[in-house]
Order: C-alpha cells, then structure tokens, then sequence
C-alpha cells in the first residue's frame, strides 16, 4: 500500500534460529502474509524428519498449515480468536518465536531496511541479504 512516505514493502522470513535466516521474500505491504508464506515453504521443499514451524498468526490459515503438514513440518501457531474450531498447540515452543522477532528487529536497525530508501526491490533485496549476512558473523 502507499502512506505518505511512498511504497510499503513487507519482508517474509524463514529462519533456523535468531542470527540465521535460510530464506526471504519481499511483498508489497497490502498483500496477505499467507500466500507468501506458502511460497517460502514451497521454496524450503519437504523435511527428511518432523521439524518444528513457529508461524506468525497472519499465516494460521487451514492452507498454510495443511501445507506446512504435508512438507513434514509441525506447525506451532496460536488459533486466531474467532476460529470456530481452535486447535492445540505448543505453547513453550511458540515462546521461541521472539527469537526471530528479535532478528527483525535487528534488521530494522539498519536505516536503509527500515525506512527503504531504495526505489528497486533488486537493490533492497541485496541490501537486505547483506544485513542478513552482516547479523550472522556478530
């Protein structure tokens, strides 16, 4: 979407712990978080073992997760409140989940990441893999 500043981009991101990421994308900030999610796990491919997934609520969605079910992922995402049918879910491993939180955050600390200066999504994205590799050797 645009605010007043111009153009908002969204940074989607798969992470194995909170200085490591494995994979991103880039959406246009008025886009669903889902789809891209979905992506990001078609991208990663199927686990060889059952592997912990710590979602973002926006990407608790019964396709989401049925996916992420079907490429051996156990997914850990709260139910949305007005789910008509909540599920279980391991509530000391989504605590972890501020670990990640914690990576954006320290991406955002990067002026250039969180007030976007650059007008191509090419220069942003290397940008951002710089941050990401900058982050990994501290």
């Amino acid at each position: 979407g645009k605010s007043r500043g111009g153009w908002t981009t969204r940074i989607h991101l798969v992470a194995a712990d909170a200085r490591t990421a494995i994979t991103f994308a880039l959406s246009p900030g008025h886009a669903h978080d889902a789809p891209e999610g979905r992506q990001l796990l078609l991208a990663l491919g199927p686990v060889s073992s059952p592997t912990h997934l710590l979602m973002d609520r926006a990407y608790e969605g019964d396709q989401t997760r049925q996916l992420a079910l079907e490429l051996g992922y156990i997914p850990v995402v709260p139910p949305k409140t007005n789910r008509l049918e909540p599920w279980e879910y391991d509530r000391a491993m989504y605590k972890k989940r501020n670990e990640i939180e914690r990576l954006f955050r320290r991406l955002k600390g990067f002026r250039r990441i969180f007030s976007r200066f650059d007008k191509l999504d090419i220069i942003f994205l290397s940008f951002i893999h710089f941050a990401l590799i900058v982050e990994a050797l501290r």
